[in-house]
């Protein structure tokens, strides 16, 4: 293994202590403020910039011998006059990028076919901060063989089918000339991020076909806005995608197969997305690297991709309590055993009862993510949504959860019992010191759920009394 390998692998060896920050990191990259979190990617009401880098990385072979080795050819901007502490953040960014754009290892020849593939990593900071990388890996324009290369943008942004689209126009103008991707891209860095439901137009200039009006529009309902549950959804039954849900309520080790890097990336994406309104802050890596395949045995929780080819190398690894989840054949290679008991069973019956419903062709992807996350939402307001009730705060401005009271106020004993583990997990401890912290009332899409279940359950006591 590389001097990088060793080093992004040592990263992973995670400290997890309750109430402290996530120091679950691949490779301390670059060092930013902590931000709130939503879903593992942080939560943008718009103005940024679209993103930090475009990077084209392409194989190089190695002087003799036949391996090849990822190398950034192209970078967009260009950093000039950095500090010297910028600079070395810079470098250890850029350095780390390469390894996650050819997962799969250096064994590659020249070819003259192959299926492009979208897909998207994650680097995180030791104090949680995370950047994305979207990525388009495909052949070059040319005849003969040749080796794939990929297109990777660089951003703190969680927006995967608008960074999507950005990678459509970049692999429209790549066809043309290195040249015409710059004023797209400068365009891009000019215009601000849009907040949720806007749009931003830009112009742009294309030989032989004049000018272009290109529109992006964020969804409106940004905790969405990172997924697609698509490919979850062919890949595994209801059942399945509940049981992955909880063992991810309970922080366990969670292992995806996959032939594709596109599958893998979208799965995880989506699992991780099922917990809303928590965040994942342990390791999360939507393709594992070759040489980071030793992660798999790491004894604290993970998210994480493979790709199948290293299924052997998985399956001989020294794990313990893993949930290995096999998406070509849509089956569990390994499990504990206990998935389908950790949820009370009536809040399962709802969720599947719910997902049963089922989803219209005619559907857009907006509305399969509404449909598969809801369920899932209302269970958090069910169990945990009284939350803000037990947040007591002091004359000194200081605030304390009771938690205690919190789970005793539970009338469901199956209820209460999954409530009195699920608060000792990290992700309900961030999610507490969030709401302690703030100052203002709980706001957002969860907040809005909590108020319409409280509203229901109003409307619905004087019907029972009436009954009676």
């Amino acid at each position: 293994m590389d001097g990088l390998g060793r080093r992004l692998r040592a990263s992973l060896r995670l400290k997890r202590g309750r109430g402290g920050p996530p120091q679950d990191n691949l490779g301390e990259v670059v060092k930013e403020p902590e931000r709130a979190q939503e879903h593992c990617l942080p939560n943008f009401a718009g103005g940024q910039h679209f993103f930090e880098y475009l990077l084209v990385v392409s194989l190089k072979k190695k002087p003799s011998v036949d391996d090849y080795e990822p190398t950034i050819t192209y970078q967009f901007p260009k950093r000039e006059n950095l500090l010297r502490g910028q600079q070395e953040e810079e470098e250890r960014l850029l350095g780390a990028i390469p390894l996650f754009c050819f997962p799969d290892g250096n064994e590659w020849a020249p070819l003259t076919e192959y299926p492009r593939e979208t897909f998207s990593f994650v680097l995180t900071n030791v104090d949680g901060s995370r950047k994305i990388g979207y990525c388009r890996r495909l052949l070059p324009a040319g005849r003969g063989p040749r080796l794939p290369r990929v297109y990777c943008i660089i951003s703190c942004i969680g927006c995967f089918g608008l960074f999507s689209k950005i990678l459509d126009e970049v692999e429209k103008r790549h066809q043309i000339s290195m040249a015409v991707i710059y004023p797209f891209m400068q365009g891009l860095r000019e215009a601000a991020f849009p907040a949720p439901g806007k749009t931003v137009t830009l112009k742009s200039f294309i030989p032989d076909s004049g000018t272009e009006f290109i529109s992006l529009t964020r969804p409106l309902d940004s905790h969405l806005e990172h997924v697609d549950f698509s490919s979850l959804l062919r890949c595994l039954s209801f059942e399945q995608i509940l049981q992955i849900f909880a063992s991810a309520v309970l922080e366990r080790r969670i292992i995806f197969l996959a032939e594709g890097l596109s599958t893998l990336s979208q799965c995880i994406h989506a699992a991780a997305a099922l917990l809303y309104p928590f965040s994942w802050a342990h390791t999360y890596i939507p393709v594992v690297p070759e040489s980071l395949l030793a992660t798999v045995c790491c004894p604290t929780p993970f998210m994480v991709g493979v790709q199948m080819r290293f299924r052997q190398e998985v399956m001989e690894s020294p794990m313990e309590e893993v949930l290995l989840v096999n998406l070509c054949e849509g089956t569990f290679l390994m499990s504990v055993g206990d998935e389908k008991d950790i949820l009370p069973p009536k809040l399962q019956e709802d969720i599947l009862e719910s997902l049963g419903q089922g989803i219209k062709g005619s559907q857009t992807s907006e509305q399969i993510n509404e449909h598969v996350s809801g369920p899932f939402v209302q269970f958090f307001v069910k169990t945990v949504g009284h939350y803000a009730s037990y947040i007591k705060r002091e004359a000194n401005g200081q605030s304390h959860f009771q938690e205690r009271a919190f789970y005793k106020a539970l009338t469901s004993k199956a209820n209460r019992r999954f409530v009195k583990k699920f608060v000792k997990t990290q992700l309900f401890s961030l999610f507490i010191q969030e709401a302690e912290k703030s100052k203002n009332p709980p706001a957002g899409y969860f907040q809005q759920k909590i108020l319409e279940y409280e509203e229901r359950k109003k409307q619905k006591k004087p019907k029972e009394k009436t009954l009676k």
